[in-house]
């Protein structure tokens, strides 16, 4: 592998020689273009070229608390990131190369849709640096050393997949810790501390998506090209002067297909089976759905609709140009924003990340988190129906609908959403309230934070400050035991997650099915969940207010517990992360309703 410095002069000559092909400039605009394009390459102490600052998108009044905040005396300063890698290997380029011309996009409607700016902040740019990651990936090869290559070989196929690829056709090893990827000296370490970047997603084929195989890092990708001949697929058919100046500068050539904007893309790394061990043998007995969103979404009526993108890459208001070298406006263009739910981990790096190396500033990471909280504030609607005061109770219906294409909350299951319910009287004093929590992100009387053997059903109908609505997946391993051990779990003993719109809970294969109370709940069905409260009021005074939050947590507070009874670094980094952090929800949701008898 070498180094791409060389590229930058090729840039700046390409660019100060050949005007792009949809602008004309006129010879008194030469110098002054000139000097423009070459300031966006040039560094500066006080701001590196490749970072920009960017006013914050405004958030709605869903989804309004922040997951991830310092704790109480702690504060952290704003910082700019580090700029994007600039390295050219055998198979990939980083982000830094591709960035050099793919920036400044601005939409027909005058949006700033900066192409290395929206993704820098993400979780797809983090992929490597993500601390809550690591952590599991450690825990899991302590626990079980024999595997110890295994796992982190599977973990870094999609989490560092440009050193993965790269090392896997060499015939060298894939390894993340000691010295893999994560040592700065490793040869491989710049591409993978890059993440799932550009060259990733846009050099996989076509071959196998959709199928099982590619499934859990089964993507395809071209190894036998040699660099300076391959080819990165786009949605658009690219002019033959900007290609040539692309295949000058980077090595690649922009074919056009379709694949790049489809389901099946984001399925090769977001369906993921890992296997598990019979808890008495210790030996591999089979593989788990750890997370299936695709299949989910498949057995929905969103598979027909939409795709993956739509929702994660919304698509921009009016044409953009792609390249600073020219190229007519293009739309759709689909904004790289990868958005998703995870904010604690994005409030973490935008914490933590000086001492993280990351290439974004913590006000990227702040907009990718405000992004994350809109895309929450739409997924699920709340509605209180069927109120009733009697003499000594009151009896309402909570009524969830999804908007979601897949379960909700889906992908990695440490996460949850749950139902805070407070009914107060007319003196404001609090007379009932199911699923509050703490700053360490506990719920209170949830059986699986009090007690890592035990967990909350699912409920049709609550009547109990002690028992909580709580949609979540809980793995349990050979023997029936609970667990947040990936290596442990074969299977789910609840899984009540909301169902998208379509899906059949009686239909669907086992790997998407529900588990637990909610398979025989009739009030659980795709789409929605409606769940009773029947809430005493001896002694109370109407009229009463009833206070409803849906609550979404990315890390829930028994897969950290769980953490803390194993040893290593890269775990002790990510429980200081934690413990300096409070782990309040994101408000998806809040409806506020009075009733009188």
């Amino acid at each position: 592998m070498r180094k791409g410095i060389l590229i930058y002069f090729v840039f700046m000559f390409l660019l100060a020689c050949s005007p792009a092909p949809s602008e004309e400039i006129a010879p008194e605009q030469e110098q002054e273009k000139e000097t423009e394009v070459l300031s966006t390459f040039v560094p500066t102490e006080s701001q590196p070229s490749d970072v920009k600052e960017t006013p914050l998108m405004p958030t709605n009044t869903a989804g309004a608390d922040v997951e991830a905040s310092p704790a109480p005396g702690k504060s952290f300063e704003p910082y700019i990131g580090d700029p994007l890698p600039v390295v050219q290997g055998s198979l990939f380029s980083s982000s830094g190369v591709c960035t050099i011309c793919h920036q400044r996009n601005m939409s027909a409607s005058g949006e700033d849709v900066d192409i290395g700016e929206f993704w820098r902040g993400t979780m797809m740019a983090n992929a490597a640096r993500d601390p809550y990651w690591l952590a599991n990936v450690q825990a899991e090869t302590v626990k079980a050393p024999a595997l110890s290559d295994v796992i982190e070989n599977k973990c870094s196929t999609c989490h560092m997949p440009m050193a993965h690829v790269t090392a896997k056709t060499e015939g060298a090893s894939q390894v993340i810790f000691g010295d893999g990827f994560l040592n700065d000296g490793h040869e491989l370490h710049d591409l993978a501390m890059d993440g799932v970047s550009c060259t990733v997603c846009h050099q996989i084929r076509a071959d196998n998506l959709g199928k099982d195989e590619s499934f859990s890092g089964g993507f395809v990708i071209d190894t036998k090209t040699p660099a300076g001949n391959r080819v990165i697929y786009g949605p658009f058919d690219i002019e033959q002067k900007p290609n040539e100046i692309m295949r000058s500068g980077s090595g690649f050539t922009t074919v056009a297909s379709e694949h790049i904007q489809q389901s099946e893309l984001c399925a090769s790394c977001h369906t993921l089976y890992t296997p598990y061990l019979d808890a008495q043998s210790g030996e591999v007995a089979g593989v788990f759905p750890e997370q299936t969103p695709y299949l989910e979404w498949l057995a929905s009526d969103y598979g027909a609709q939409t795709s993956c993108q739509d929702c994660h890459m919304p698509v921009a208001d009016g044409a953009v140009k792609l390249s600073v070298v020219g190229g007519k406006p293009r739309t759709p263009f689909s904004k790289h924003a990868f958005v998703g739910g995870n904010t604690f981990v994005l409030g973490v790096l935008r914490d933590h990340g000086l001492e993280m190396g990351v290439t974004a500033g913590s006000e990227q990471f702040e907009e990718t988190m405000q992004r994350a909280k809109v895309l929450l504030g739409d997924s699920v609607s709340l509605a209180i129906n069927d109120a009733e005061v009697t003499s000594d109770s009151i009896v309402f219906e909570i009524v969830l609908a999804s908007n979601v294409g897949h379960k909700f909350p889906s992908g990695f299951p440490s996460r949850r959403a749950w139902l805070h319910v407070v009914v107060k009287d007319s003196d404001g004093e609090v007379v009932f309230e199911s699923g509050e929590y703490t700053p360490d992100g506990k719920i209170v009387e949830d059986d699986n934070d009090i007690s890592p053997e035990r967990y909350e059903p699912h409920y049709d109908q609550i009547d109990s400050p002690e028992q909580v609505q709580i949609y979540q997946s809980i793995l349990a391993d050979t023997n029936g035991k609970v667990t947040t051990t990936l290596l442990q779990g074969s299977h789910y003993v609840k899984d009540n997650r909301l169902l998208p719109v379509g899906f059949d809970k009686t239909q669907v294969m086992d790997d998407i099915a529900v588990y637990g109370e909610a398979l025989y709940d009739d009030n659980f069905t795709g789409g929605m969940d409606t769940v009773t409260y029947d809430v005493p009021i001896v002694d109370a005074k109407a009229p009463f207010t009833i206070e409803v939050s849906l609550l979404y947590q990315a890390v829930s507070y028994r897969w950290v517990e769980n953490l803390r009874q194993t040893e290593g670094g890269e775990i002790a980094r990510f429980l200081g992360y934690y413990d300096a952090s409070s782990n309040h929800p994101v408000v998806v949701q809040r409806i506020v309703q009075s009733v009188s008898p």
